[in-house]
């Protein structure tokens, strides 16, 4: 049992756990490839309309500082737009990481209990640990997403 009176899989159920999920590491693409291409074109879009209205009569009376704001606020999308394109998923033996702009990782033991979000954007398995907040994966490809339904299978809220 852990501090929020969890109880967390016995090491049989996280030994069958690891051969139900395969030959590890289990790599992936973080995000789908539709999202990724949903999220260049909308960025292209902005990026056009910035420029053509930047150019027109229109932009010549902005305001410096609300240029300067919008140029930021597209840079910082540009960022996270890069990240969603280069993020992978990865399943170990050790637990489970995302490459993102910041550390997402996560070690089995530290699990007390996870859960599987299938949005419709992202398929999410949120792990909550007995360390603080919880920690968030996405899982691009149909092998990660079967794997993060195992894991909160096997990792469910149990008294």
């Amino acid at each position: 049992m852990n501090l929020l009176g969890h109880q967390r899989p016995s090491p049989e159920e996280h030994a069958q756990l690891m051969q139900e999920l395969g030959p590890l590491p289990l790599n992936g693409m973080a995000w789908p490839k539709w999202i990724k291409v949903l999220a260049c074109a909308v960025l292209a879009f902005i990026g056009v309309q910035i420029a053509v209205t930047a150019a027109g009569p229109v932009g010549r009376n902005v305001s410096p500082m609300v240029a300067g704001s919008i140029v930021l606020c597209f840079a910082g999308l540009v960022v996270l737009a890069r990240y969603m394109l280069v993020s992978v998923t990865s399943i170990t033996h050790e637990g489970i990481r995302q490459t993102w702009i910041s550390r997402r990782e996560v070690d089995w033991q530290d699990i007390t209990f996870a859960k599987f979000v299938p949005l419709l954007a992202s398929k999410r398995l949120i792990c909550f640990t007995s360390r603080g907040r919880p920690v968030v994966f996405q899982a691009g490809t149909r092998e990660l997403q079967i794997a993060f339904a195992r894991i909160a299978l096997v990792y469910r809220r149990r008294r």
